[in-house]
C-alpha cells in the first residue's frame, strides 16, 4: 500500500505551474496523448456549461440516469471537503488508493513540465472513465468552456450549457456576450445542444455558434418548457410530455435546472428511460451546499428553539438573484446572513439582490483561503447595499451573536462554495 496520501500528490502536483487557472488545451492535449489518449475511449459524454446551476443539473441528470439502473461516471468542480467528490466511478467515488494510482500516474507521464491543477486532475478522471465500464460520462466544466481543461471530447453525445451570468470576468471577458462565446466553446458539430433558461444577449451569442456548428438546438421556453403544476411540475419537449414531482432540490430555479437535464436525457440516443425513473430520480437529487438546510451537526445544534439554518455556496450576482427570489417566501421570519467569499467575487453584486430581505448581516473571512474577501471588506459592501453589517472571527461566532436575538428567525450561510465546504466539515 502507498504510503503517500492523496492530499499529499495533490498538493505536489499543485506545484507544477505557478497560476492557479491558466486556460489553455496545449497542456491537458499534450500529457492525454502520453497517456494514450484515454478521452477518445469513453462511454457517451454528457458536457456541461454555465455560470450558474451546472452542477444541479449534473446531479440531477446523475439520479435520473441510475434511477433508470445506468451506470455513471461523473466529474465535478470544485470540491467541497474532499477532493474525491470530484470524481464518481460507476456510481461511486473514487477511493483513496485508486485515486493516489491515477494522480502519480498522470504525474510521472507528465514528466515535471508546466500544467494546471485542474487539468492534471482532469486528466486523471479521464483515464478512469477509460478504464471502469460505464454506460455515460457527465462531464461539468471548470470555468469557461472554450478553453477549459474538459472541452477535450470531440464528439460529446449531447451539450448544454445552464444561464449565464457576468462571473470570472477576468477571465471570460467583461460582458455576457463575451462569457457567453467563451461558454459557448464546448458546443461540436452536428451535436444537440440544450440551453437552459438565458439573459437575450447571451442567447444570441450562443444560437450563432450553434447554427455556424449546425448544431441543433433545444432552448428553454422553445423546444422545451418545465413548470410548476400545482405540487408538480410539467415537462414539455420535443418529443417529451411529462408529469412529474418537483425536484428534491429547494427553490424555483431548480425547476429550470431539472428541466434542462430532463431536455438532455430527451435528446440522447440509445437510452431507454421510463417516466418512471425520471420521477424517481427527480425525488432523490444529492447535491450539498444548493439552499441545503442544516438540521443536525454542532453549528445546527446552536441554533435556539424555533430558529433555522441553511446552507448555499452561491457567489456571483446571478446566484444572489436566484437566492433573493427563494428568501422573498422568508418574510414571516427575520433572516440573517453570514458572508465569506473570495476577493475574485462581485460582493456588491451579490449581496444587492438580498439587501430588501436581510435583517443584519455578518461578513467573515475563509478560513484557510488563500484569496479571501476579508471580512471588513465584506461588511462595507453590505452596508453599501443598505444591510446592517459587522463582522465575526468565525461562521460558529456570528451564529452564537445572532442566535440571541429574538424572535426566531434564519440564518443562511452564503457567498462561497470554499466556505461551505468549511461549513459542510465543521458541522460533520
Amino acid at each position: 500500500m502507498s504510503t503517500q496520501t492523496s492530499d499529499r500528490v495533490l498538493e505536489r502536483l499543485s506545484r507544477l505551474h505557478p497560476k492557479l487557472i491558466d486556460l489553455s488545451l496545449g497542456r491537458i492535449e499534450r500529457l492525454l496523448a502520453a497517456l494514450g489518449n484515454p478521452q477518445e475511449k469513453l462511454p457517451p459524454v454528457v458536457h456541461v456549461a454555465g455560470t450558474n446551476g451546472k452542477g444541479s443539473t449534473i446531479a440531477t441528470l446523475r439520479a435520473c440516469l441510475e434511477a433508470g439502473g445506468y451506470r455513471v461516471h461523473v466529474y465535478i468542480s470544485p470540491h467541497l471537503v474532499r477532493f474525491h467528490e470530484r470524481i464518481r466511478l460507476a456510481g461511486q467515488l473514487i477511493e483513496e488508493e485508486a485515486l493516489i494510482a491515477l494522480l502519480e500516474e498522470c504525474e510521472t507521464a507528465n514528466g515535471g513540465t508546466p500544467i494546471t491543477y485542474f487539468e492534471i486532475t482532469t486528466a486523471a478522471a479521464l483515464l478512469a472513465f477509460a478504464r471502469i465500464p460505464a454506460d455515460i460520462v457527465l462531464l461539468e466544466t471548470g470555468l469557461g468552456g472554450r478553453l477549459d481543461a474538459t472541452n477535450v471530447i470531440s464528439a460529446p453525445a449531447v451539450t448544454a450549457i445552464t444561464p449565464v451570468s457576468l462571473d470570472h470576468q477576468a477571465f471570460l471577458g467583461d460582458t455576457l456576450a463575451a462569457i457567453a462565446g467563451e461558454k459557448a466553446g464546448i458546443l461540436k458539430p452536428g451535436v444537440a445542444a440544450v440551453l437552459g433558461p438565458q439573459p437575450e444577449e447571451a442567447e444570441a451569442v450562443i444560437e450563432a455558434r450553434a447554427v455556424a456548428l449546425g448544431a441543433p438546438l433545444s432552448r428553454w421556453q422553445r423546444e422545451w418548457r418545465c413548470q410548476r403544476a400545482g405540487a408538480e411540475m410539467r415537462f414539455v419537449g420535443e418529443h417529451w410530455q411529462l408529469d412529474l414531482p418537483l425536484p428534491s432540490l429547494a427553490g424555483a430555479h431548480q425547476i429550470a435546472n431539472a428541466g434542462t437535464a430532463i431536455a438532455c436525457l430527451e435528446q440522447l440516443q440509445g437510452f431507454s428511460l421510463p417516466p418512471e425513473a425520471v420521477a424517481q430520480g427527480l425525488r432523490r437529487i444529492e447535491w450539498p451546499a444548493r439552499l441545503q438546510p442544516l438540521t443536525r451537526g454542532p453549528l445546527a445544534e446552536m441554533m435556539p428553539p424555533g430558529w433555522e439554518l441553511w446552507l448555499d455556496g452561491g457567489h456571483n450576482p446571478g446566484a444572489g438573484a436566484v437566492l433573493a427570489d427563494f428568501i422573498a417566501g422568508w418574510r414571516a421570519r427575520p433572516l440573517y446572513l453570514v458572508v465569506g467569499m473570495l476577493n475574485t467575487k462581485d460582493a456588491t453584486g451579490f449581496l444587492g439582490p438580498l439587501a430588501s430581505y436581510a435583517m443584519a448581516l455578518a461578513g467573515v473571512t475563509i478560513p484557510g483561503e488563500e484569496n479571501p474577501h476579508h471580512a471588513e471588506a465584506i461588511a462595507t459592501a453590505a452596508r453599501s447595499v443598505g444591510i446592517p453589517a459587522a463582522t465575526a472571527p468565525s461562521v460558529a461566532a456570528a451564529l452564537a451573536d445572532f442566535a440571541t436575538d429574538a424572535p426566531a428567525g434564519r440564518v443562511l450561510i452564503c457567498g462561497s462554495l470554499h466556505l461551505a465546504g468549511t461549513v459542510l466539515a465543521e458541522n460533520s
